[in-house]
């Protein structure tokens, strides 16, 4: 009798297990390998899209405008709001709210979806490391090459010149 509520039972267990990794996938949103911020720091907001519609786009609100509130946001450090600031200036409020707002379809779920997508992207490249540059030397080669062109120019301008004669 066990041996047939076994499989059932195991069964079960995968399933919830499944469900609450469904669930939390659906309710934190991964950044970076070491960010995940949860959907209740994301405001979403609805209102009437511009440009071309017909009947339908005085009824509906398709436009979406999500806003993250960076200067409260506990799943941030203080250097990742540091970055997010200098390189999101233009996008962030005297508040610090974030706002990313989307109105490219007709669909308020696709357009909320794009709007998402965008802030993803925002913030992975806002937390993205920069690479410093190393200082290079230019080869002597180059160097000789460049001087070499200058002059051949030169005196291709200086042959076009008109030449005076003592005889005129």
């Amino acid at each position: 009798f066990y041996d047939l509520l076994l499989p059932f039972t195991v069964y079960r267990l995968l399933l919830t297990a499944y469900r609450s990794l469904i669930c939390y996938i659906f309710y934190m949103i991964q950044i970076t390998d070491q960010l995940s911020i949860p959907k209740d720091e994301l405001k979403f907001t609805a209102s009437r899209s511009s440009g071309p519609g017909g009947q339908h786009v005085n009824k509906v609100s398709t436009r979406v405008t999500l806003r993250f509130d960076v200067t409260n946001s506990p799943s941030l450090t203080t250097e990742q709001k540091d970055l997010i600031f200098d390189h999101l200036a233009t996008r962030i409020s005297k508040k610090g709210v974030l706002r990313v707002v989307c109105q490219k379809t007709r669909s308020q779920a696709a357009n909320k979806a794009l709007a998402l997508e965008r802030f993803i992207d925002f913030l992975q490249q806002a937390l993205r490391p920069t690479v410093q540059r190393r200082p290079t030397k230019i080869s002597a080669a180059a160097k000789q090459k460049r001087i070499d062109e200058k002059k051949k120019r030169s005196r291709v301008k200086r042959e076009r010149a008109w030449k005076v004669t003592p005889d005129d």
